[in-house]
Protein backbone atom coordinates (compact mmCIF):
# COMPACT_ATOMS: atom_id res chain seq x y z
CA UNK A 1 0.00 0.00 0.00
CA UNK A 2 2.67 2.52 -1.10
CA UNK A 3 0.10 4.68 -2.36
CA UNK A 4 -3.82 5.01 -0.78
CA UNK A 5 -6.11 7.67 -2.88
CA UNK A 6 -8.61 9.21 -1.45
CA UNK A 7 -11.76 9.18 -3.83
CA UNK A 8 -14.80 11.11 -2.56
CA UNK A 9 -18.22 8.82 -2.05
CA UNK A 10 -20.24 11.60 -3.37
CA UNK A 11 -18.12 11.59 -6.52
CA UNK A 12 -19.15 8.28 -8.62
CA UNK A 13 -18.08 9.49 -11.66
CA UNK A 14 -14.63 9.04 -10.64
CA UNK A 15 -14.78 5.38 -9.46
CA UNK A 16 -13.82 3.17 -12.23
CA UNK A 17 -11.89 5.99 -12.51
CA UNK A 18 -9.79 5.20 -9.74
CA UNK A 19 -9.69 1.67 -10.07
CA UNK A 20 -7.85 1.95 -13.36
CA UNK A 21 -5.45 4.56 -11.83
CA UNK A 22 -2.03 3.45 -10.00
CA UNK A 23 -3.25 3.87 -6.70
CA UNK A 24 -2.27 0.28 -4.63
CA UNK A 25 -5.14 0.90 -2.69
CA UNK A 26 -8.42 3.49 -3.03
CA UNK A 27 -9.85 5.05 0.34
CA UNK A 28 -13.60 5.40 -0.63
CA UNK A 29 -14.59 8.64 1.66
CA UNK A 30 -17.87 8.98 3.38
CA UNK A 31 -16.79 11.49 6.02
CA UNK A 32 -15.43 15.17 5.07
CA UNK A 33 -15.81 14.77 1.27
CA UNK A 34 -19.36 14.56 1.32
CA UNK A 35 -21.73 17.34 2.38
CA UNK A 36 -24.37 16.26 5.16
CA UNK A 37 -27.35 16.62 2.82
CA UNK A 38 -25.15 14.14 0.83
CA UNK A 39 -24.36 11.46 2.67
CA UNK A 40 -27.08 9.09 2.14
CA UNK A 41 -27.19 9.05 -1.23
CA UNK A 42 -23.21 8.99 -1.43
CA UNK A 43 -23.17 5.58 0.87
CA UNK A 44 -26.04 4.12 -1.24
CA UNK A 45 -23.94 4.49 -4.78
CA UNK A 46 -20.76 3.35 -3.14
CA UNK A 47 -22.41 0.36 -1.58
CA UNK A 48 -23.42 -0.50 -5.53
CA UNK A 49 -20.25 0.22 -6.89
CA UNK A 50 -18.25 -1.90 -4.18
CA UNK A 51 -21.09 -4.83 -4.85
CA UNK A 52 -19.95 -5.06 -8.73
CA UNK A 53 -17.91 -7.11 -10.70
CA UNK A 54 -15.82 -4.46 -11.15
CA UNK A 55 -14.63 -3.88 -7.93
CA UNK A 56 -15.02 -7.52 -6.78
CA UNK A 57 -12.55 -8.20 -9.45
CA UNK A 58 -9.99 -5.20 -8.56
CA UNK A 59 -6.67 -6.51 -6.99
CA UNK A 60 -6.30 -2.83 -5.53
CA UNK A 61 -7.03 -2.91 -1.58
CA UNK A 62 -10.48 -1.50 -0.93
CA UNK A 63 -11.12 1.02 2.33
CA UNK A 64 -14.05 3.02 2.84
CA UNK A 65 -13.99 5.84 5.31
CA UNK A 66 -16.52 5.95 7.61
CA UNK A 67 -18.17 9.16 9.18
CA UNK A 68 -17.42 8.92 12.60
CA UNK A 69 -18.62 6.88 15.66
CA UNK A 70 -20.58 9.67 17.16
CA UNK A 71 -22.06 10.88 14.37
CA UNK A 72 -25.53 9.49 13.25
CA UNK A 73 -24.29 7.86 10.15
CA UNK A 74 -21.59 5.55 11.23
CA UNK A 75 -24.04 2.48 11.59
CA UNK A 76 -25.75 3.70 8.18
CA UNK A 77 -22.82 3.57 6.84
CA UNK A 78 -21.87 0.12 7.78
CA UNK A 79 -25.51 -1.68 7.29
CA UNK A 80 -25.33 0.04 3.45
CA UNK A 81 -21.81 -1.92 3.08
CA UNK A 82 -23.26 -5.75 3.98
CA UNK A 83 -22.46 -7.65 1.55
CA UNK A 84 -19.49 -5.08 -1.07
CA UNK A 85 -16.40 -5.36 -1.21
CA UNK A 86 -14.87 -3.60 1.64
CA UNK A 87 -11.09 -5.23 2.84
CA UNK A 88 -10.72 -1.99 5.32
CA UNK A 89 -13.19 -0.16 7.26
CA UNK A 90 -10.98 3.62 7.86
CA UNK A 91 -12.68 4.78 11.04
CA UNK A 92 -12.14 8.49 11.99
CA UNK A 93 -11.78 10.65 15.34
CA UNK A 94 -10.57 7.10 17.48
CA UNK A 95 -9.38 8.20 20.89
CA UNK A 96 -8.99 5.03 23.03
CA UNK A 97 -9.67 1.29 23.21
CA UNK A 98 -12.98 1.67 23.79
CA UNK A 99 -13.71 3.63 21.09
CA UNK A 100 -12.19 0.62 19.07
CA UNK A 101 -14.01 -1.75 20.51
CA UNK A 102 -17.51 0.24 20.17
CA UNK A 103 -16.55 -0.03 16.51
CA UNK A 104 -15.93 -3.67 16.20
CA UNK A 105 -19.32 -3.71 18.12
CA UNK A 106 -21.18 -2.48 15.94
CA UNK A 107 -19.52 -3.99 12.85
CA UNK A 108 -19.99 -7.29 14.57
CA UNK A 109 -24.04 -6.09 14.90
CA UNK A 110 -24.00 -5.31 11.60
CA UNK A 111 -21.69 -6.88 9.08
CA UNK A 112 -21.63 -9.75 11.20
CA UNK A 113 -18.00 -12.02 12.53
CA UNK A 114 -15.12 -14.00 11.54
CA UNK A 115 -13.79 -14.59 7.93
CA UNK A 116 -15.13 -11.75 5.19
CA UNK A 117 -15.18 -9.17 7.51
CA UNK A 118 -13.19 -6.18 6.74
CA UNK A 119 -10.29 -5.15 9.54
CA UNK A 120 -9.80 -1.50 10.74
CA UNK A 121 -7.77 1.38 9.38
CA UNK A 122 -7.81 3.70 12.78
CA UNK A 123 -7.18 6.70 12.39
CA UNK A 124 -4.79 8.52 14.72
CA UNK A 125 -5.82 12.90 14.63
CA UNK A 126 -6.64 13.99 17.69
CA UNK A 127 -4.18 15.02 20.54
CA UNK A 128 -5.43 12.44 22.97
CA UNK A 129 -6.00 10.09 19.87
CA UNK A 130 -1.72 9.78 20.20
CA UNK A 131 -1.83 10.00 23.11
CA UNK A 132 -3.64 6.38 23.70
CA UNK A 133 -2.45 5.56 20.15
CA UNK A 134 -0.24 2.39 21.12
CA UNK A 135 -2.92 1.23 23.58
CA UNK A 136 -5.52 1.88 19.95
CA UNK A 137 -3.21 -0.14 18.04
CA UNK A 138 -3.55 -2.99 20.78
CA UNK A 139 -7.02 -3.05 21.46
CA UNK A 140 -8.40 -5.54 18.94
CA UNK A 141 -7.21 -8.12 16.27
CA UNK A 142 -9.66 -6.39 13.72
CA UNK A 143 -6.94 -3.75 13.65
CA UNK A 144 -4.83 -3.87 10.77
CA UNK A 145 -3.54 -0.24 11.03
CA UNK A 146 -2.75 3.34 12.07
CA UNK A 147 -3.48 6.42 9.64
CA UNK A 148 -1.87 9.65 10.84
CA UNK A 149 -3.67 12.62 10.39
CA UNK A 150 -2.05 15.40 10.47
CA UNK A 151 -4.16 18.45 9.24
CA UNK A 152 -6.66 17.55 11.90
CA UNK A 153 -3.74 16.99 14.76
CA UNK A 154 -2.15 20.29 13.82
CA UNK A 155 -3.83 23.06 12.04
CA UNK A 156 -6.57 23.50 15.34
CA UNK A 157 -3.75 23.65 17.83
CA UNK A 158 -1.31 26.24 15.23
CA UNK A 159 1.37 23.24 15.05
CA UNK A 160 3.13 24.50 12.13
CA UNK A 161 3.56 21.56 9.54
CA UNK A 162 6.29 22.92 7.12
CA UNK A 163 8.78 22.61 10.21
CA UNK A 164 10.02 18.60 9.99
CA UNK A 165 10.41 18.45 13.74
CA UNK A 166 6.91 18.87 14.53
CA UNK A 167 5.98 16.50 11.29
CA UNK A 168 8.81 13.73 12.93
CA UNK A 169 7.49 13.58 16.00
CA UNK A 170 3.61 12.32 15.67
CA UNK A 171 5.02 10.07 12.75
CA UNK A 172 7.56 8.54 15.21
CA UNK A 173 4.94 8.08 17.56
CA UNK A 174 2.42 6.42 15.48
CA UNK A 175 5.10 4.57 13.67
CA UNK A 176 6.26 2.91 17.26
CA UNK A 177 2.57 2.62 18.18
CA UNK A 178 2.00 0.62 15.52
CA UNK A 179 5.64 -2.03 15.56
CA UNK A 180 4.72 -2.34 19.50
CA UNK A 181 1.50 -3.62 18.18
CA UNK A 182 2.50 -5.44 15.11
CA UNK A 183 0.46 -3.36 12.92
CA UNK A 184 1.36 -1.16 10.04
CA UNK A 185 1.18 2.69 10.13
CA UNK A 186 0.05 4.75 6.54
CA UNK A 187 1.28 8.57 6.27
CA UNK A 188 -1.46 10.92 6.51
CA UNK A 189 -2.55 12.73 3.27
CA UNK A 190 -0.33 16.59 2.01
CA UNK A 191 -3.09 18.79 1.26
CA UNK A 192 -1.44 20.69 -1.43
CA UNK A 193 -1.54 18.71 -4.92
CA UNK A 194 0.60 21.21 -6.63
CA UNK A 195 3.51 20.84 -4.26
CA UNK A 196 5.75 18.40 -5.13
CA UNK A 197 8.55 19.39 -2.93
CA UNK A 198 6.33 19.28 0.28
CA UNK A 199 4.33 15.60 -0.35
CA UNK A 200 7.80 14.39 -0.92
CA UNK A 201 9.65 15.62 2.07
CA UNK A 202 6.86 14.27 4.11
CA UNK A 203 7.28 10.53 2.32
CA UNK A 204 10.53 10.28 2.28
CA UNK A 205 10.24 11.62 6.01
CA UNK A 206 7.86 8.24 6.24
CA UNK A 207 9.52 6.11 4.53
CA UNK A 208 12.71 6.56 6.63
CA UNK A 209 10.03 5.47 9.87
CA UNK A 210 8.79 2.42 8.09
CA UNK A 211 5.83 3.72 7.21
CA UNK A 212 4.13 1.49 4.67
CA UNK A 213 2.87 4.68 2.16
CA UNK A 214 0.88 8.06 2.20
CA UNK A 215 -2.20 8.95 1.45
CA UNK A 216 -3.00 10.57 -1.81
CA UNK A 217 -5.47 13.38 -2.39
CA UNK A 218 -5.11 13.81 -6.11
CA UNK A 219 -3.76 11.15 -8.95
CA UNK A 220 -0.95 13.59 -9.77
CA UNK A 221 0.30 12.09 -5.74
CA UNK A 222 -0.05 8.47 -6.78
CA UNK A 223 2.91 8.00 -8.85
CA UNK A 224 5.25 10.31 -6.20
CA UNK A 225 4.50 7.83 -3.50
CA UNK A 226 4.82 4.89 -5.52
CA UNK A 227 8.08 5.96 -6.30
CA UNK A 228 9.35 6.64 -2.80
CA UNK A 229 8.04 3.81 -0.94
CA UNK A 230 9.02 0.73 -3.61
CA UNK A 231 12.13 -1.39 -2.80
CA UNK A 232 14.81 -0.12 -4.46
CA UNK A 233 17.52 -2.14 -6.86
CA UNK A 234 19.95 -1.99 -4.20
CA UNK A 235 18.28 -2.38 -1.36
CA UNK A 236 16.73 -5.59 -2.62
CA UNK A 237 20.50 -6.80 -3.54
CA UNK A 238 22.10 -5.95 -0.02
CA UNK A 239 19.00 -7.49 1.51
CA UNK A 240 19.80 -10.76 -1.01
CA UNK A 241 23.05 -10.84 0.41
CA UNK A 242 22.08 -10.82 3.30
CA UNK A 243 19.45 -14.01 3.23
CA UNK A 244 22.28 -15.77 1.04
CA UNK A 245 24.54 -15.43 3.95
CA UNK A 246 22.56 -16.39 6.83
CA UNK A 247 21.92 -19.61 4.74
CA UNK A 248 25.70 -20.19 4.39
CA UNK A 249 26.05 -19.55 8.37
CA UNK A 250 23.30 -21.09 9.43
CA UNK A 251 24.84 -24.23 7.79
CA UNK A 252 28.09 -23.75 9.66
CA UNK A 253 26.07 -23.21 13.06
CA UNK A 254 26.67 -19.51 13.51
CA UNK A 255 24.13 -17.13 14.58
CA UNK A 256 25.72 -13.68 13.52
CA UNK A 257 28.15 -13.26 10.47
CA UNK A 258 29.00 -10.25 8.48
CA UNK A 259 27.83 -9.08 4.70
CA UNK A 260 29.30 -5.95 3.46
CA UNK A 261 31.38 -4.99 6.31
CA UNK A 262 28.77 -5.26 8.63
CA UNK A 263 27.81 -7.37 11.35
CA UNK A 264 24.25 -9.38 10.84
CA UNK A 265 22.32 -10.68 13.71
CA UNK A 266 18.88 -12.40 13.72
CA UNK A 267 16.67 -8.19 13.69
CA UNK A 268 18.88 -7.34 10.42
CA UNK A 269 18.10 -10.97 9.14
CA UNK A 270 14.10 -10.28 9.46
CA UNK A 271 14.52 -7.14 7.99
CA UNK A 272 16.40 -8.38 4.95
CA UNK A 273 13.69 -11.11 4.39
CA UNK A 274 10.82 -8.56 4.46
CA UNK A 275 12.59 -6.72 1.84
CA UNK A 276 13.31 -9.89 -0.09
CA UNK A 277 9.40 -10.93 0.48
CA UNK A 278 7.79 -7.03 -0.18
CA UNK A 279 9.54 -7.25 -3.51
CA UNK A 280 8.61 -10.37 -4.39
CA UNK A 281 5.20 -9.30 -3.36
CA UNK A 282 5.75 -5.61 -4.74
CA UNK A 283 4.28 -4.25 -0.81
CA UNK A 284 6.20 -2.11 0.93
CA UNK A 285 9.05 -3.75 3.30
CA UNK A 286 6.77 -2.31 6.94
CA UNK A 287 3.89 -4.03 5.69
CA UNK A 288 5.82 -7.53 5.28
CA UNK A 289 7.35 -6.77 8.26
CA UNK A 290 4.03 -7.07 10.29
CA UNK A 291 2.89 -9.97 8.63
Amino acid sequence: MRSKLFVPGSRPELFVKAMDGAADALSFDLEDSVAEAGKADARAQLARFLGSDIARASDKAIIVRTNAQDSPHFVEDLLALAGARVDLLNVPKVESADDVWHAVDAIERNLGRGEGVPGLLVNIETPKGLRMAAEIAAAHPLVAGLQLGLGDLFEPFGIARHRAENVHAAMFAVRIAAAQAGVFACDSAHPDFRDDAGFRAEAELARGLGFVGKSCIHPRQVEWANAIFRVGEAELAAARRIVDAAQAAHAEGRGAFSVDGRMVDPPFLRRAEAIVAAAARQIPPAMESNR
